[in-house]
């Protein structure tokens, strides 16, 4: 699907994988028990995203040319889950690779740090209209509006509900 072969990505942190406890989150956003990832991933291709729970630190996939590779779509359906525009529900899976921080055309390049997911018609606004994109120093996408236009900017959470928990719950 979208240049990867059909394939389940699933993420945790490092934390949980040692604990055998907690959650996994699947590319689609479906949460699993640690348990039950563990269990799935005896017979499958391994592809496990495994992020440091306290620094969010993923791996550094840089590359020379314009599009990304299964690799770092892979990374990327597992760090962001869907489209990053505030507000968007378009999941991974129907998201494309965009350049955050500076368009390939323009000079950009395609490093895994420097790419997010966006649907196509949040793609389209980049392209066409004038939106802007940057990444945040904690790995977020931020969406800017041009001046013109009566928008707020900002990101987006709708994939990341965990983001929204007070920062003391804990997991059971």
């Amino acid at each position: 699907h979208n240049g990867l072969p059909v394939t389940m990505i699933v993420t945790t942190t490092l934390q949980d994988l040692q604990a055998g406890a907690g959650h996994a989150v699947t590319g689609g956003g479906t949460l699993i028990p640690i348990s039950d990832l563990i269990q799935m991933n005896a017979p499958a291709n391994k592809y496990l995203a495994v992020f440091d729970g306290i620094t969010g630190q993923s791996l550094w996939l840089g590359r020379s040319k314009r599009l990304a590779s299964a690799d770092q779509r892979i990374m990327l359906l597992a760090k962001y889950r869907g489209c990053t525009a505030p507000g968007c529900t378009v999941n991974g899976y129907n998201s494309q690779v965009h350049h955050a921080t500076q368009d390939w055309k323009h000079g950009g390049t395609t490093d895994i740090d420097h790419l997010t997911l966006a649907c196509t018609c949040d793609n389209l606004l980049i392209e066409n209209h004038g939106w802007e994109t940057h990444q945040l120093p904690d790995g977020q996408t931020h969406w800017s509006p041009p001046p013109d236009v009566p928008l707020r900017g900002g990101t987006n959470d709708y994939h990341h509900p965990e983001r929204l928990l007070p920062k003391d719950f804990e997991s059971d």
